[in-house]
């Protein structure tokens, strides 16, 4: 009789981790008591080896209690299994690890369920509905309602669903739809199209586990070639009772065992072929006593063990199994892996291989300031190049920064031919210039192509952002050569053009100083440059523009008259809301008699101002009531004197003063005093 044995049967990886583990802790003192959180496995005979030594089981009940017992005296570690947990309890024990240093907590919740977990996360919000494929009373179904904020269903069955969808109401609502690890295949793809009838917004993931999947189809073509089939696993183990519904299903003459003493004692003489397959939970020993017993049952021991494709080691079976199935890494190689454990020096990876995969720090990204706890999560996939395998050590050293150098490259080589502008930051001054990290890749940008000046310090570049292009790159050593000058010219160049195209008289815009001379200041438009000149700045009187504006400071401006050829603009920046002449005639007439301070002199008369920015003529022969050679005869710069406005030229922005008139007008009202009058004082002082 001819026995096989799927290839996929067995423990799957986040069981044989969280048994590995577990078996690890045993006899260690820091781990103390030893209690994993329900079953470690659905499997009676590792529970009762487990058990025996000194492993005990513990319900979410129980925590608080074994919390507090936990001292110095008796520390002690709670094991996570693989089906994982609810929400609120990975948050209370990570408070309780937090609270009490003598609690361990080691979580080995299989990365894929961890993957699940995400995507309830990310996708199952308060305005979704999300539909879980499971079993509702199992532990890792529950773990996944619990991370959803939204409704939630959970079906069993294709048939299940159908009848639930038949009273929603809210088809148009989002929808995300998950599965429980170890579910079957064939009604998860049923499933699918019963959903996405009904809701037209749905977003399905596969998460049945590849494990599970591959074991399942492997199954499934096992049984439909074989005369009987035995299914090896815990009768309440989910994914041992959907490989044993497959294998009925393709090949009546099944049975499920828990261990080789369930088998039959006799099998019928026409069975010619025998398939053994096995559930997640089923460790290899447990597999090897089902094959040796059949093979005593037909009276057909296999005399080489080593001959068959299910070669397992006597002294250690399950480690024989895991070799086997082990895939064997090369240096230079690119493989795919998931991410186990994550801290603030390595990534820890799944490889398939028989070796712990680790991606140092130094080998994550070319970037410094990256942190491995916000890149990486738990049950990521994460794609590395091996760059050392040590099967001494049990490790493979990875480098996900070279794999990520190649799509780099590629990248880089794209943006050259394209002529892409990057947006980049400086990380490293070198001599010559600058290092430029951008689309993951360190960019050389020479000095001269900065933006600075010849011999500037380049260190003031460090740590800033700037937009490059790729002048040139080296394909055989894999550099790059960027220009921030070369950016920095182009957006200059399309910025005129763009302010040449629009520009007209009378256009306002708002500029900055840029420099200042004696007849006037320039100003900075934004790339391009227009002047105010000195009689346009104000309307006051000033010796030098600077005392008016200054480097810098923001003008709102307006285009007073342009040249596009020559690329010249006049700019004016006084305007008639702030024109004194307004306050000046609001505020005075001809006759009117007003104060006002001589401010030069020339030699038909002086100026005097009358207010700030108007100033009027008083004419030499205006100054005194008798005739003066130069005016500066009588008055000084800087005096103040009382002077009549004799004349308003209001096209011509032109006042007359006279103070003469002034006089004038005293000594008539003088000479028109009767003899005997005498001033109001002067009767006051001869009545005293």
């Amino acid at each position: 009789m001819e026995i096989e044995i799927a290839k996929n049967a067995g423990f799957c990886f986040g069981v044989d981790r969280a048994v590995s583990t577990v078996y690890g802790l045993i006899g260690k003192e820091s781990a103390g008591q030893i209690y994993t959180l329900g079953h470690l496995i659905h499997n009676p005979t590792i529970s009762g080896d487990l058990e025996a030594q000194g492993v005990g089981v513990i319900s979410e009940e129980e925590l608080e209690k074994v919390f507090s017992s936990c001292d110095g005296d008796r520390p002690c570690t709670v094991v996570v299994r693989a089906h994982g947990v609810t929400s609120g309890l990975y948050a209370r024990l990570e408070k309780y690890a937090e609270k009490n240093e003598f609690f361990n907590v080691i979580d080995c919740t299989c990365p894929y369920v961890k993957k699940i977990h995400k995507i309830v996360t990310d996708n199952a919000d308060k305005e979704s509905q999300l539909f879980v494929f499971g079993d509702p009373n199992h532990p890792e179904v529950k773990g996944i309602v619990s991370f959803a904020e939204g409704d939630v269903e959970v079906f069993s069955s294709a048939d299940a669903l159908e009848e639930r969808l038949k009273i929603h109401k809210s088809a148009q609502k989002k929808s995300v739809m998950v599965s429980q690890t170890t579910q079957k295949l064939t009604e998860w793809k049923k499933s699918q199209k019963i959903l996405e009838k009904v809701y037209t917004n749905s977003y399905i993931f596969d998460t049945i586990c590849s494990v599970t999947e591959n074991r399942q189809k492997e199954t499934e073509k096992l049984a439909q070639k074989v005369d009987f089939m035995v299914i090896i696993g815990g009768r309440n183990s989910s994914n041992t009772n959907k490989l044993y519904e497959t294998a009925k299903r393709h090949q009546p003459n099944t049975v499920l065992v828990e261990n080789a003493s369930e088998l039959p004692n006799r099998l019928d003489g026409k069975i010619k072929k025998v398939g053994i397959s096995a559930g997640a939970s089923t460790p290899g020993s447990i597999i090897q006593e089902v094959k040796n017993k059949m093979s005593e049952i037909t009276q057909n021991i296999e005399k080489d063990l080593t001959q068959e494709s299910f070669e397992i080691n006597d002294e250690n079976s399950f480690a024989a199994m895991l070799e086997e199935s082990f895939k064997t890494l090369n240096t230079g190689e690119i493989v795919k892996g998931i991410v186990l454990a994550v801290n603030s020096n390595e990534v820890q990876v799944d490889l398939g291989a028989k070796v712990t995969g680790i991606v140092p720090y130094s080998e994550v990204s070319e970037n410094p300031a990256a942190k491995l706890e916000d890149e990486f999560k738990v049950g990521d996939e994460i794609e590395v190049m091996v760059t050392r395998v040590s099967d001494i050590d049990g490790v493979a050293s990875l480098s996900k920064k070279r794999v990520d150098a190649i799509t780099n490259w590629k990248n880089v080589v794209e943006a050259f031919n394209e002529g892409k502008v990057l947006e980049g930051k400086v990380t490293d001054v070198i001599r010559g210039g600058v290092l430029v990290l951008a689309l993951g890749q360190k960019l050389f940008v020479p000095a001269s192509h900065t933006g600075l000046a010849k011999d500037a310090d380049l260190s003031v570049l460090r740590g800033t952002e700037h937009k490059v292009k790729i002048i040139d790159i080296n394909e055989q050593r894999k550099r790059a050569v960027a220009s921030i000058r070369v950016v920095a010219r182009e957006e200059k160049k399309a910025a005129e053009e763009a302010f040449w195209a629009s520009i007209e008289k009378d256009k306002k815009y708002e500029g900055v100083v840029k420099s200042i001379t004696n007849y006037g200041v320039f100003v900075d438009l934004g790339g391009v440059d227009g002047m105010i000149h000195s009689t346009e700045l104000a309307w006051t009187h000033f010796k030098h523009p600077s005392e008016i504006v200054s480097i810098g400071e923001t003008l709102n401006v307006y285009v007073k008259d342009f040249d596009a050829e020559a690329k010249r603009i006049s700019l004016g920046y006084k305007t008639e809301e702030n024109n004194p002449w307004n306050a000046f005639v609001e505020k005075y007439a001809v006759g009117d008699v007003a104060t006002v301070k001589v401010v030069n002199m020339m030699p038909f008369g002086a100026f005097a101002e009358v207010l700030p920015g108007v100033d009027g003529l008083i004419h030499i022969s205006q100054i005194a009531d008798k005739k003066i050679n130069k005016p500066a005869d009588v008055l000084s710069i800087g005096q103040e004197v009382d002077a009549k406005i004799t004349d308003i030229d209001m096209e011509n922005h032109k006042i007359s003063l006279s103070v003469r008139a002034l006089i004038e007008e005293a000594k008539a009202a003088e000479e028109a005093m009767p003899e005997d009058y005498i001033p109001d004082e002067q009767k006051t002082e001869d009545a005293e």
